[in-house]
């Protein structure tokens, strides 16, 4: 072998080896960003810990619209029911004195609030400002219900 193409073989080598080298760097930070503590899978015990750490609700989002009675210190409250509307989730409540009230809103993706009174709501469309879907609350007997009145209804 002549010394050409000894040389010619030794930066070859030299070459897959920075390639190698680089390789196997990328592979590390990739894999650093994958197998990283944030994405990894909670433990029973975590997700407990979280779920006891957050306020509860009344009623699940993703609940049909169904009445439940809270109970606060052994004293009655007033009945709480959750709605489902094309906008988002309605939570409210009829007060004895009060009439009704609005506890809580949540837009689904591509809505967000517009505006909320105590017995009246809105959710507009994040892409079409004209697509909104207003409501109102109002009781029947201590039983909250919804009317709905969407732009594009």
């Amino acid at each position: 072998m002549n010394r050409r193409t000894l040389l010619g073989a030794a930066s070859w080598l030299g070459a897959a080896a920075v390639a190698v080298l680089v390789g196997l760097a990328a592979i590390s930070i990739i894999g650093a960003g994958l197998t990283s503590t944030t994405a990894r899978p909670l433990s029973e015990a975590d997700v407990a810990r979280r779920l006891d750490a957050v306020p509860t609700a009344s009623a699940p989002a993703s609940a049909p619209a169904s009445p439940s009675a809270e109970a606060s210190l052994g004293t009655p409250r007033a009945a709480t029911r959750t709605f489902s509307t094309r906008g988002g989730t309605v939570v409210a409540r009829c007060e004895e004195e009060g009439g009704p009230e609005i506890v809580s809103m949540s837009p689904r993706p591509g809505f967000e609030l517009h505006d909320q009174d105590d017995d009246e709501g809105e959710f507009r469309s994040t892409s079409d400002n004209h697509d909104r879907v207003k409501f109102r609350v109002t009781c029947a007997g201590d039983q909250p219900q919804l009317t709905t009145r969407g732009d594009d209804d």
